[in-house]
């Protein structure tokens, strides 16, 4: 499976006027580059492909691999990595847009889920599909809905380092501050990966593409940390990478703990260096609390 990815400029610098109080002033200041990226896939027999173009998505370059790859995975159009033959940025529109397209050729007689392709399993928060159909609709298509968790002890200790690790590693929101992140976690605490973008679903989609890659799935020994708050968009996602612990520096939406309770996952919110809170335990997970005097 060929993959080969150059770096892409995910910052850039522009000058504004800061204005405090009556004086105002010229000030250097970084941006979070925003983007389309469309993803399109061709499939079918050898002497006879076709091509359909998936997604039109607003995203910070770079990683767009990983961004296509879990894209296709967590919206049920391909189920394994091994589904994918190629994976390449298009030239064969205008070279000012080449790294603006991806195209993920899949392996010669593979038949795509494109009747998920319309997301008629999955809605964002904005949308008024219901919330019980929604639901009903993605454990059809989970490829990890009748695995069997291990039992996982899960500190304290480790929960309350996460929020200074990530924002160690968080490098474009350190700079920028306007860009998410989602972060896989050993249980032990231990950084996996790391991806960011202007789009919450977009930096999940990215760490899941990473973790699809290298042949990861399923994600239930692990923990997701999201940097801001857990909707039901991304708990759609990790459902569907068998993640098991979800912990967010945000709150979660309704339909994101009724998911949660649903799949069995242990979801936890408001993640602070000394508190959080659980909107829903799996009996998988147990958390250790260590007291101190």
């Amino acid at each position: 499976m060929e993959m080969n990815e150059s770096e892409l400029v995910s910052i850039k610098d522009i000058y504004i006027r800061k204005v405090n109080g009556a004086e105002s002033s010229f000030y250097s200041d970084i941006l979070s580059i925003e983007e389309p990226l469309e993803i399109r896939i061709s499939y079918g027999s050898e002497d006879k492909k076709t091509h359909k173009n998936i997604s039109v998505t607003m995203r910070t370059p770079g990683n767009d691999f990983d961004l296509a790859i879990g894209f296709l995975f967590t919206e049920g159009i391909i189920s394994s990595f091994q589904n994918i033959k190629k994976v390449y940025h298009s030239q064969k529109e205008c070279l000012s847009q080449k790294k603006n397209v991806v195209q993920v050729d899949l392996v010669d007689n593979f038949v795509p889920h494109l009747q998920q392709s319309d997301r008629n399993f999955y809605t964002t928060s904005s949308c008024g599909v219901c919330g019980k159909s929604s639901i009903e609709s993605i454990k059809t298509v989970s490829s990890f809905k009748h695995i069997e968790n291990s039992k996982l002890s899960l500190s304290t200790d480790v929960l309350y380092q996460l929020p200074q690790k990530i924002k160690t590693a968080q490098s474009s929101f350190t700079l920028t501050g306007g860009i998410h992140a989602s972060a896989l976690f050993t249980i032990e605490g231990e950084l996996v990966f790391l991806q960011e973008d202007v789009g919450r679903h977009n930096a999940l989609d990215k760490l899941i593409g990473r973790a699809l890659a290298n042949n990861l799935l399923p994600l239930n020994s692990y923990i997701l940390l999201l940097s801001g708050r857990a909707s039901f968009e991304l708990i759609q996602k990790a459902a569907m990478a068998g993640i098991s612990i979800v912990v967010a520096i945000g709150a979660p939406s309704s339909l994101a703990v009724e998911l949660a309770i649903e799949f069995d996952i242990t979801l936890l919110g408001f993640l602070k260096e000394d508190r959080f809170n659980i909107y829903n335990s799996s009996n998988q997970v147990t958390i250790l609390t260590s007291y101190t005097n």
